[in-house]
């Protein structure tokens, strides 16, 4: 059996969601022990008892999910489980999964993050940036109403995650407009996403140059396992390859059906998700309902997985 692993991004956190993995494994609490060190707070305490409206702002979100994502894939490794011959990661879970690749250390892309939380939160003013997800249109016909409502302001198709399942950001009023368009056209659900800041749209082509810098100035190795990014679909070829894209990966829409389908035209035969919450298990079963997909979202799920790959 082919295994790829991916590796969740922001949206999947809960306060508490690794307190069993941490009662399992050691690794899991050292792990964010050292992301607390490198930004010098308790980010242990924030994930495991909240408050959850600090846990949700986006410079914590941001870390937190990388951490968590890193600290499954140690607890992972702690138990001898198998190496995957591909990686990918959802929006911010592409940082996991470049840790995990051994293309990025984790102290430097616990930093690195936190920059990129910071520059996406200020790039729009609060109250003026949206996310919406819409269900059951065609993505063509949901790029058009994006165009249709272009005149109210800037409304873009930014997460592809699976036929039918596609997420929108822009300008708040522009993303209201075309919720209602979007109805009109068929679509079975338009809803408003509780996010202020409109991620992979072009309102964040700023805070991407910005990072460019923070990149720049941060040592990449190439991955010694293949890494998917999800801003085409394609493996990364090296670390300069690599270095580019992530900093065109904040502006630029997830294109994660893509990215699934680069993976199983590979030979992947079943894919974990390497992370808190079962977000991605759910978007691979409408994706390719021939993957056979897991979830290590505590103890008892990396050693059934362990366990079902050795039957």
């Amino acid at each position: 059996m082919s295994v790829a692993f991916v590796f969740p991004g922001q949206g999947s956190q809960s306060v508490g969601m690794q307190n069993d993995l941490a009662e399992h494994y050691d690794v899991v609490r050292d792990t964010w022990s050292e992301a607390g060190d490198v930004l010098g707070i308790d980010l242990w305490s924030l994930a495991s008892e909240g408050p959850a409206e600090q846990l949700d702002e986006t410079v914590n979100t941001q870390p937190a999910m990388l951490t968590a994502g890193v600290a499954t894939w140690r607890a992972w490794q702690a138990s001898g489980g198998a190496a995957p011959v591909m990686m990918a990661g959802h929006s911010l879970g592409e940082y996991s999964a470049l840790v995990a690749s051994g293309a990025l250390s984790f102290a430097d892309a616990v930093a690195v993050v936190r920059r990129r939380a910071e520059l996406m939160q200020g790039a729009v003013p609060a109250g003026e940036g949206a996310m919406a997800a819409v269900l059951g249109l065609d993505d063509d016909a949901l790029v058009a109403v994006c165009e249709q409502v272009s005149t109210r302001g800037v409304a873009e198709a930014v997460n592809f995650n699976s036929p039918g399942q596609v997420v929108v950001a822009g300008q708040r009023e522009a993303i209201e407009v075309l919720i209602e368009k979007a109805r009109e056209a068929g679509a079975r659900r338009a809803i408003l996403l509780p996010v202020g800041v409109p991620a992979h749209s072009s309102l964040m082509r700023p805070a991407g140059e910005a990072l460019a810098e923070t990149i720049a100035a941060t040592a990449f190795s190439d991955p010694a396992v293949e890494v998917v990014s999800a801003v085409d679909g394609i493996p990364y070829k090296d670390a300069a390859d690599i270095r580019e894209r992530m900093q065109a990966q904040v502006y630029s829409p997830v294109r994660w059906v893509d990215t699934i389908q680069c993976m199983t035209a590979a030979g992947v035969t079943s894919i974990v998700e390497c992370g808190p919450g079962k977000v991605l298990t759910g978007l691979l079963r409408r994706i390719d309902r021939g993957i056979t997909a897991a979830c290590l979202d505590s103890s008892a799920a990396i050693q059934s997985t362990i366990d079902g790959a050795s039957e």
